[in-house]
């Protein structure tokens, strides 16, 4: 049986970090405070990298690190010191898109590994080959592809080939994108992006001003632009037998519910597909339907296969809105194992209220809250979001720290 390809997880924060290796993650990705396209995540300091890189080495999981801007000029003069400071942290790959980016790096640090982001727009073996030519050892493909580019992609190459295999989705090649900078000013291409692809848009004529033509899907305008999310969990044993090295999940911009479910869902999957294999290694195994049931309890703008199978069409656009209506939300974490359970909260909590654990695999457990107290044994009526409680259940379940704990909204 062929191996299992690494499962590359997204951290906005070292919580979500530590959420996301809980649950499975065989890499995490992660941006410092400058030269990431994700500007506005909160993003890892010095302290933080080295925090990150603590915790997971000895849970044998990698460290990437996102270089990926389009630089000027300007962007370059800060950046041989701190390629230096990320060799010197001992993180295990760098990002990377731009072409004057990667030559600094092979010169500056010959010894990291370098992956070339999807934001270089590989669409064809040649240019796959020619990142390898230059020394790259992985190359993230643009996700405008089909299956059979991407098998024939990984039949041309050496090197590693990774996809990026759920979320948000760009209207341009693979995020390289000027809207924003156009509309407000904050370009794409240096992490700024302000995502004016999911406004609300409507048509004016310019000898009409503030008369707006009925355009219109709904009561809120109408979403041009507005993607629909990307999900290949139905689609793993298709990629895996095509030999991908890498299934990428994307969302340094969201919460800890979605870092920490998402990755739980395709670890379960993956895990899935291990097992039917190792029990026929000829199956071809196909993915039940509750691992699409639990993709949908995460909050999304609608699912799409994207390119898999060949062109996209009208149905790939969510028009009715931004995003479709979240049942769940991420009540709390567990912070402490035991018995009673720790939890940091994350939404209201009172004594009464039905939540779900997620556990190991699809595993969700339901339990009933029967008290509150804090850390110090006083009761609580109430647990409000930030605080630390002790949660007492007569269930016995088997708490693991970094948990999610959920409830319907």
């Amino acid at each position: 049986m062929t191996s299992l390809p690494e499962l590359l997880a997204p951290a906005g924060s070292l919580e979500k970090l530590k959420t996301a290796i809980h649950y499975g993650a065989d890499a995490i990705y992660l941006g410092g405070k400058a030269f990431g396209l994700r500007a506005k995540a909160v993003n890892f300091d010095q302290q933080e990298m080295a925090q990150a890189i603590a915790f997971a080495r000895p849970r044998q999981v990698r460290i990437f690190v996102t270089v990926n801007i389009m630089a000027h000029n300007r962007d370059l003069a800060g950046l041989p010191a701190y390629l230096q400071e990320l060799a010197e942290l001992g993180v295990d790959g760098l990002i990377i898109a731009d072409p004057g980016i990667f030559r600094m790096a092979r010169k500056i640090v010959p010894q990291l590994k370098i992956h070339i982001s999807t934001q270089a727009n590989i669409t064809n073996r040649e240019s796959a080959l020619f990142w390898q030519e230059m020394g790259a050892s992985r190359v993230n493909l643009a996700r405008e592809l089909s299956l059979t580019e991407i098998r024939e992609i990984k039949e041309a190459l050496a090197a590693k080939v990774e996809v990026f295999v759920h979320g948000a989705l760009c209207i341009s090649y693979s995020g390289r994108c000027m809207l924003s900078h156009y509309l407000t000013g904050r370009d794409a291409n240096q992490g700024a992006c302000a995502h004016p692809c999911r406004y609300s848009y409507r048509l004016e004529e310019e000898k009409r001003p503030g008369e707006y033509f009925p355009v219109v899907e709904d009561e809120r305008g109408v979403y041009i632009f507005n993607s629909k999310d990307l999900c290949l969990v139905n689609r793993l044993p298709e990629l895996l037998g095509a030999g991908v090295d890498s299934i990428k999940l994307e969302g340094r911009m969201k919460g800890i519910y979605y870092a920490g479910g998402i990755v739980r869902i395709y670890r379960a999957a993956l895990d899935y597909i291990a097992a039917a294999r190792s029990a026929d290694p000829q199956a071809q195994p196909v993915m039940p339907p509750q691992f699409m049931a639990e993709v949908l309890k995460l909050g999304s703008r609608g699912y799409s296969e994207n390119f898999f199978d060949g062109a996209v069409g009208p149905d790939n656009m969510l028009y009715t809105g931004p995003r479709v209506t979240q049942e769940y939300v991420p009540a709390a974490i567990i912070a402490q194992e035991g018995s009673p359970v720790q939890m940091e909260i994350r939404n209201v909590i009172r004594p009464g209220d039905a939540l779900e654990y997620m556990g190991p695999g699809l595993e969700n457990i339901p339990f009933t809250v029967q008290e509150i107290r804090t850390l110090e044994n006083s009761p609580l009526e109430q647990a409000n979001p930030g605080l630390t409680v002790k949660v007492i259940t007569h269930q016995d379940i088997a708490w693991q720290q970094y948990g999610l704990v959920r409830r319907v909204k």
